[in-house]
Protein backbone atom coordinates (compact mmCIF):
# COMPACT_ATOMS: atom_id res chain seq x y z
CA UNK A 1 0.00 0.00 0.00
CA UNK A 2 1.25 3.80 -0.68
CA UNK A 3 0.00 5.21 2.50
CA UNK A 4 0.93 4.58 6.53
CA UNK A 5 0.28 5.64 9.72
CA UNK A 6 -0.07 8.86 11.88
CA UNK A 7 3.27 9.71 11.87
CA UNK A 8 3.63 13.46 12.74
CA UNK A 9 4.55 14.69 9.07
CA UNK A 10 0.26 13.78 9.47
CA UNK A 11 -0.33 15.25 12.18
CA UNK A 12 1.80 18.13 11.32
CA UNK A 13 0.57 19.14 8.04
CA UNK A 14 -3.42 18.56 9.34
CA UNK A 15 -2.96 20.95 12.27
CA UNK A 16 -1.12 23.37 10.01
CA UNK A 17 -4.31 23.00 7.21
CA UNK A 18 -6.69 23.79 9.63
CA UNK A 19 -4.38 27.01 11.07
CA UNK A 20 -3.34 28.45 8.26
CA UNK A 21 -7.01 27.77 6.33
CA UNK A 22 -8.57 29.90 9.28
CA UNK A 23 -6.17 32.80 9.17
CA UNK A 24 -5.96 33.26 5.17
CA UNK A 25 -9.58 33.84 5.60
CA UNK A 26 -8.77 36.81 7.02
CA UNK A 27 -5.96 37.87 4.92
CA UNK A 28 -6.16 41.52 3.54
CA UNK A 29 -5.50 40.43 -0.33
CA UNK A 30 -8.77 39.56 -2.07
CA UNK A 31 -7.56 38.33 -5.78
CA UNK A 32 -10.60 36.26 -7.11
CA UNK A 33 -14.22 36.03 -7.69
CA UNK A 34 -16.36 33.17 -8.99
CA UNK A 35 -17.49 34.95 -12.23
CA UNK A 36 -13.59 34.95 -12.78
CA UNK A 37 -14.67 31.38 -14.04
CA UNK A 38 -18.47 31.09 -13.78
CA UNK A 39 -18.98 31.96 -17.42
CA UNK A 40 -16.80 29.74 -18.97
CA UNK A 41 -18.09 26.58 -16.84
CA UNK A 42 -21.86 27.95 -16.61
CA UNK A 43 -22.78 28.87 -19.95
CA UNK A 44 -21.42 26.08 -21.55
CA UNK A 45 -23.32 23.59 -19.61
CA UNK A 46 -26.57 26.08 -19.65
CA UNK A 47 -26.64 26.57 -15.78
CA UNK A 48 -27.27 29.98 -15.20
CA UNK A 49 -25.21 32.40 -13.52
CA UNK A 50 -25.44 35.82 -12.31
CA UNK A 51 -22.64 38.34 -10.95
CA UNK A 52 -24.94 39.28 -7.91
CA UNK A 53 -22.16 38.59 -4.53
CA UNK A 54 -23.84 37.83 -1.12
CA UNK A 55 -21.44 39.64 1.71
CA UNK A 56 -21.30 37.22 4.53
CA UNK A 57 -20.48 39.33 6.82
CA UNK A 58 -23.92 41.21 6.74
CA UNK A 59 -26.48 40.12 9.35
CA UNK A 60 -28.36 37.39 9.15
CA UNK A 61 -31.61 39.03 7.86
CA UNK A 62 -30.08 41.39 5.47
CA UNK A 63 -27.72 38.03 4.27
CA UNK A 64 -31.02 36.20 3.41
CA UNK A 65 -32.57 38.86 1.11
CA UNK A 66 -29.48 38.90 -0.65
CA UNK A 67 -29.42 34.98 -1.30
CA UNK A 68 -33.47 35.48 -2.59
CA UNK A 69 -32.08 38.26 -4.57
CA UNK A 70 -29.39 36.00 -6.09
CA UNK A 71 -32.03 33.13 -6.39
CA UNK A 72 -34.38 35.13 -8.03
CA UNK A 73 -31.90 36.65 -10.25
CA UNK A 74 -30.65 32.71 -11.21
CA UNK A 75 -34.42 31.29 -11.69
CA UNK A 76 -36.81 32.65 -13.45
CA UNK A 77 -39.60 30.87 -12.48
CA UNK A 78 -38.93 32.75 -9.04
CA UNK A 79 -38.42 36.03 -10.39
CA UNK A 80 -41.78 36.98 -9.63
CA UNK A 81 -42.64 35.18 -5.66
CA UNK A 82 -42.82 37.45 -3.68
CA UNK A 83 -40.04 37.96 -0.59
CA UNK A 84 -42.61 36.13 1.46
CA UNK A 85 -42.39 32.67 -0.35
CA UNK A 86 -38.98 32.48 0.60
CA UNK A 87 -37.26 30.93 4.06
CA UNK A 88 -33.58 30.30 4.73
CA UNK A 89 -31.81 28.97 7.34
CA UNK A 90 -28.32 27.88 8.04
CA UNK A 91 -27.38 24.07 7.18
CA UNK A 92 -23.41 24.40 8.56
CA UNK A 93 -20.45 26.73 8.36
CA UNK A 94 -17.57 25.91 7.89
CA UNK A 95 -13.64 26.87 6.88
CA UNK A 96 -14.08 27.31 3.37
CA UNK A 97 -18.12 28.23 3.06
CA UNK A 98 -21.19 28.71 4.75
CA UNK A 99 -24.01 26.66 3.94
CA UNK A 100 -27.97 27.97 3.82
CA UNK A 101 -31.03 25.81 3.15
CA UNK A 102 -33.29 27.64 1.00
CA UNK A 103 -37.25 26.74 1.01
CA UNK A 104 -40.00 28.48 -1.99
CA UNK A 105 -43.36 28.28 -2.30
CA UNK A 106 -43.85 28.46 -5.97
CA UNK A 107 -46.94 29.53 -7.71
CA UNK A 108 -48.72 26.47 -8.05
CA UNK A 109 -48.64 25.85 -4.38
CA UNK A 110 -45.18 23.74 -4.75
CA UNK A 111 -42.77 23.41 -1.66
CA UNK A 112 -39.28 23.08 -2.55
CA UNK A 113 -35.63 23.40 -0.98
CA UNK A 114 -32.67 24.40 -2.38
CA UNK A 115 -28.63 24.48 -1.39
CA UNK A 116 -27.17 27.71 -1.07
CA UNK A 117 -23.42 27.47 -0.93
CA UNK A 118 -21.78 30.89 -0.07
CA UNK A 119 -17.55 31.12 -0.80
CA UNK A 120 -15.65 32.37 2.72
CA UNK A 121 -13.97 35.25 1.20
CA UNK A 122 -10.18 34.52 0.32
CA UNK A 123 -10.87 31.09 -0.89
CA UNK A 124 -8.90 30.83 -3.46
CA UNK A 125 -5.72 30.43 -1.53
CA UNK A 126 -6.86 26.92 -0.51
CA UNK A 127 -9.46 25.91 -3.50
CA UNK A 128 -9.22 25.94 -7.28
CA UNK A 129 -13.05 27.01 -8.05
CA UNK A 130 -12.41 26.41 -11.95
CA UNK A 131 -11.43 22.69 -11.11
CA UNK A 132 -14.39 22.18 -8.83
CA UNK A 133 -17.23 23.63 -11.04
CA UNK A 134 -16.10 21.47 -13.85
CA UNK A 135 -15.65 18.42 -11.66
CA UNK A 136 -19.27 18.61 -10.40
CA UNK A 137 -21.58 17.88 -13.33
CA UNK A 138 -19.44 14.75 -14.06
CA UNK A 139 -19.67 13.56 -10.40
CA UNK A 140 -23.21 14.32 -10.22
CA UNK A 141 -23.59 12.22 -13.36
CA UNK A 142 -21.88 9.35 -11.24
CA UNK A 143 -24.43 9.52 -8.37
CA UNK A 144 -22.04 11.89 -5.79
CA UNK A 145 -23.07 14.65 -4.30
CA UNK A 146 -25.71 17.31 -5.20
CA UNK A 147 -26.43 18.55 -8.56
CA UNK A 148 -25.51 22.17 -9.49
CA UNK A 149 -28.50 24.66 -10.65
CA UNK A 150 -26.62 27.84 -10.93
CA UNK A 151 -23.81 30.13 -9.89
CA UNK A 152 -23.31 33.58 -8.77
CA UNK A 153 -20.74 35.80 -7.87
CA UNK A 154 -19.07 33.94 -4.57
CA UNK A 155 -21.29 31.04 -4.68
CA UNK A 156 -23.75 28.40 -5.95
CA UNK A 157 -26.83 27.00 -5.49
CA UNK A 158 -27.56 22.84 -5.71
CA UNK A 159 -30.28 20.48 -5.30
CA UNK A 160 -31.42 20.12 -1.80
CA UNK A 161 -29.71 16.67 0.42
CA UNK A 162 -32.23 15.50 2.80
CA UNK A 163 -29.95 13.95 5.24
CA UNK A 164 -27.73 14.93 7.95
CA UNK A 165 -24.26 15.07 8.40
CA UNK A 166 -21.96 12.63 9.94
CA UNK A 167 -19.47 13.06 13.14
CA UNK A 168 -15.86 11.74 13.28
CA UNK A 169 -17.34 8.91 15.81
CA UNK A 170 -20.26 7.89 12.72
CA UNK A 171 -16.88 7.06 10.61
CA UNK A 172 -15.63 4.78 13.11
CA UNK A 173 -19.01 2.52 13.42
CA UNK A 174 -18.23 -1.35 10.80
CA UNK A 175 -21.52 -0.85 9.11
CA UNK A 176 -20.34 3.01 7.68
CA UNK A 177 -16.99 2.37 7.05
CA UNK A 178 -17.60 -0.46 5.54
CA UNK A 179 -20.46 1.55 3.07
CA UNK A 180 -17.97 4.83 2.90
CA UNK A 181 -14.88 2.47 1.48
CA UNK A 182 -17.52 1.23 -1.59
CA UNK A 183 -18.41 4.34 -2.16
CA UNK A 184 -14.90 5.88 -2.19
CA UNK A 185 -14.36 2.82 -4.16
CA UNK A 186 -16.35 3.95 -6.63
CA UNK A 187 -15.46 7.87 -6.30
CA UNK A 188 -11.86 6.72 -7.64
CA UNK A 189 -13.30 5.13 -10.78
CA UNK A 190 -15.32 8.71 -11.80
CA UNK A 191 -13.52 9.61 -14.95
CA UNK A 192 -12.49 13.84 -15.17
CA UNK A 193 -11.22 15.38 -18.34
CA UNK A 194 -8.36 17.09 -18.23
CA UNK A 195 -4.71 16.17 -17.09
CA UNK A 196 -4.69 13.13 -14.94
CA UNK A 197 -1.14 14.07 -13.68
CA UNK A 198 -1.41 14.02 -9.44
CA UNK A 199 -2.26 17.72 -8.15
CA UNK A 200 -1.10 16.71 -4.56
CA UNK A 201 2.19 18.82 -4.46
CA UNK A 202 0.98 21.52 -6.89
CA UNK A 203 -1.34 22.48 -5.20
CA UNK A 204 0.36 22.40 -1.94
CA UNK A 205 3.75 24.49 -2.74
CA UNK A 206 1.08 26.97 -4.41
CA UNK A 207 -0.63 26.84 -1.40
CA UNK A 208 2.98 27.18 0.62
CA UNK A 209 3.73 30.10 -1.57
CA UNK A 210 0.95 32.54 -0.99
CA UNK A 211 0.73 31.05 2.89
CA UNK A 212 4.20 32.15 3.43
CA UNK A 213 3.90 36.09 2.09
CA UNK A 214 1.01 37.19 3.70
CA UNK A 215 0.24 39.70 5.94
CA UNK A 216 -2.82 40.72 8.64
CA UNK A 217 -4.03 44.30 9.72
CA UNK A 218 -5.45 42.98 12.71
CA UNK A 219 -2.39 42.76 14.87
CA UNK A 220 -3.35 39.69 17.00
CA UNK A 221 -3.76 38.12 13.56
CA UNK A 222 -0.53 38.68 12.44
CA UNK A 223 1.10 37.62 15.53
CA UNK A 224 -0.36 34.15 15.31
CA UNK A 225 0.36 33.98 11.68
CA UNK A 226 4.59 34.85 12.64
CA UNK A 227 4.43 31.74 15.21
CA UNK A 228 4.04 29.66 11.91
CA UNK A 229 7.99 28.53 11.14
CA UNK A 230 7.48 28.16 7.25
CA UNK A 231 11.27 26.56 7.04
CA UNK A 232 10.20 23.66 8.92
CA UNK A 233 6.89 23.42 7.08
CA UNK A 234 8.71 23.40 3.67
CA UNK A 235 11.26 21.24 4.49
CA UNK A 236 9.31 18.33 5.93
CA UNK A 237 6.90 18.97 2.67
CA UNK A 238 9.78 18.58 0.36
CA UNK A 239 11.07 15.44 2.26
CA UNK A 240 7.62 13.63 2.17
CA UNK A 241 7.72 14.72 -1.47
CA UNK A 242 10.92 13.07 -2.14
CA UNK A 243 9.39 9.58 -0.37
CA UNK A 244 5.73 9.96 -2.40
CA UNK A 245 8.25 10.21 -5.60
CA UNK A 246 9.85 6.81 -4.98
CA UNK A 247 6.20 4.98 -4.82
CA UNK A 248 4.41 3.81 -8.03
CA UNK A 249 1.27 5.09 -6.44
CA UNK A 250 -2.16 4.32 -8.06
CA UNK A 251 -3.43 8.07 -9.53
CA UNK A 252 -7.27 8.44 -9.35
CA UNK A 253 -9.85 11.10 -8.87
CA UNK A 254 -9.67 12.39 -5.05
CA UNK A 255 -12.32 13.78 -3.10
CA UNK A 256 -9.04 14.93 -0.58
CA UNK A 257 -11.42 16.44 1.79
CA UNK A 258 -13.48 13.24 3.03
CA UNK A 259 -14.02 14.38 6.58
CA UNK A 260 -17.16 13.35 8.64
CA UNK A 261 -18.44 17.01 7.82
CA UNK A 262 -18.82 16.14 4.19
CA UNK A 263 -20.32 13.23 4.56
CA UNK A 264 -24.05 12.84 4.87
CA UNK A 265 -26.13 9.88 5.98
CA UNK A 266 -30.39 9.65 4.91
CA UNK A 267 -31.01 7.26 7.73
CA UNK A 268 -34.71 6.90 7.01
CA UNK A 269 -33.51 5.10 3.47
CA UNK A 270 -30.09 3.97 4.91
CA UNK A 271 -28.16 6.36 1.91
CA UNK A 272 -24.91 7.65 2.13
CA UNK A 273 -23.72 10.67 -0.05
CA UNK A 274 -20.33 12.68 -0.45
CA UNK A 275 -20.21 16.44 -0.92
CA UNK A 276 -18.37 19.41 -1.20
CA UNK A 277 -15.65 18.47 -3.71
CA UNK A 278 -13.74 21.42 -3.30
CA UNK A 279 -10.17 20.39 -3.15
CA UNK A 280 -10.98 17.59 -5.20
CA UNK A 281 -8.64 17.01 -7.87
CA UNK A 282 -6.80 13.48 -9.64
CA UNK A 283 -4.06 12.44 -6.88
CA UNK A 284 -2.44 9.64 -5.03
CA UNK A 285 -4.95 7.35 -4.07
CA UNK A 286 -3.16 6.03 -0.62
CA UNK A 287 -3.56 9.78 0.49
CA UNK A 288 -7.22 10.33 -0.48
CA UNK A 289 -7.64 6.90 1.95
CA UNK A 290 -4.81 7.96 4.60
CA UNK A 291 -6.33 11.81 4.66
CA UNK A 292 -9.54 9.76 5.32
CA UNK A 293 -8.22 8.10 8.44
CA UNK A 294 -6.70 11.09 9.61
CA UNK A 295 -10.15 13.05 9.63
CA UNK A 296 -11.22 10.68 12.53
CA UNK A 297 -9.27 12.59 14.31
CA UNK A 298 -11.72 15.52 13.99
CA UNK A 299 -11.08 19.05 14.24
CA UNK A 300 -9.59 18.92 17.30
CA UNK A 301 -6.76 16.72 15.74
CA UNK A 302 -7.30 14.18 18.53
CA UNK A 303 -4.86 11.41 16.99
CA UNK A 304 -6.39 8.88 19.78
CA UNK A 305 -9.48 8.35 17.54
CA UNK A 306 -7.12 7.45 14.49
CA UNK A 307 -8.56 3.78 13.24
CA UNK A 308 -6.77 0.95 14.75
CA UNK A 309 -4.88 -1.26 12.41
CA UNK A 310 -8.52 -3.54 12.59
CA UNK A 311 -10.25 -0.40 11.59
CA UNK A 312 -8.10 0.04 8.65
CA UNK A 313 -8.40 -3.38 7.64
CA UNK A 314 -11.80 -3.35 7.65
CA UNK A 315 -11.92 -0.17 5.58
CA UNK A 316 -9.76 -1.63 2.90
CA UNK A 317 -11.57 -5.20 2.67
CA UNK A 318 -14.40 -3.42 1.77
CA UNK A 319 -12.45 -0.58 -0.65
CA UNK A 320 -10.57 -3.47 -2.68
CA UNK A 321 -13.49 -5.99 -2.70
CA UNK A 322 -16.76 -4.65 -1.88
CA UNK A 323 -18.71 -8.07 -2.68
CA UNK A 324 -16.33 -10.35 -0.98
CA UNK A 325 -14.27 -8.36 1.44
CA UNK A 326 -12.91 -11.18 3.81
CA UNK A 327 -11.34 -12.29 0.90
CA UNK A 328 -8.86 -9.67 1.15
CA UNK A 329 -6.31 -10.89 3.88
CA UNK A 330 -4.16 -9.38 5.91
CA UNK A 331 -0.93 -9.70 3.47
CA UNK A 332 -1.99 -6.57 1.28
Amino acid sequence: MEWSGPKMSWKFSQTFKFKLQELTMGATENIWTAMDIAPSVAIHDSIPHHPLSVDTALSFPVMSHRVIDACKKLFRKWEKLENSRFSVETVSGGITNLLLKVSVKEGNGDNVAVTVRLYGPNTEYVIDRKRELQAIKYLSAAGFGAKLLGVFGNGMVQSFINARTLNPADMKKPKLAAEIAKQLRRFHQVEIPGSKEPQLWVDIFKFFEKASSLRFEAPDMQRRYETISFKEVHEEVTQLKELTDRLNAPVVFSHNDLLSGNLMLDDKHDNLYFIDFEYGSYSYRGYDIGNHFNEYAGYECDYSLYPSKDEQYHFLRHYLKPEKPYEVCKGI
